[in-house]
């Protein structure tokens, strides 16, 4: 594991403190999960607009969905969702 120094303002490091405090952990460990978790949002969102810019520039294309594979996942989704 390797270590990394990162000044916080007061506020910021008083509210990681009592995060810590209140979960009975060390405050390295919840800065670590934030980290991790924030890292790991972005990737998502990243993924999505990269996903929707995809699907943008192919819709209309020969590799955008065929009909009736689209018409079947909505089918599909609807009855999950009523189930």
């Amino acid at each position: 594991m390797r270590t990394f120094h990162l000044p916080l303002p007061d506020d910021l490091h008083e509210a990681l403190r009592r995060e810590a405090t209140a979960d009975h952990r060390p405050a390295t460990e919840v800065a670590r999960d934030a980290l991790a978790g924030w890292l790991q949002a972005r990737q998502r969102e990243r993924m999505a607009k990269e996903i929707h810019q995809f699907a943008l520039e192919l819709a209309g294309t020969e590799l955008d969905l065929d009909p009736e594979l689209e018409q079947a996942g909505v089918e599909h989704l609807v009855a999950r969702d009523a189930r």
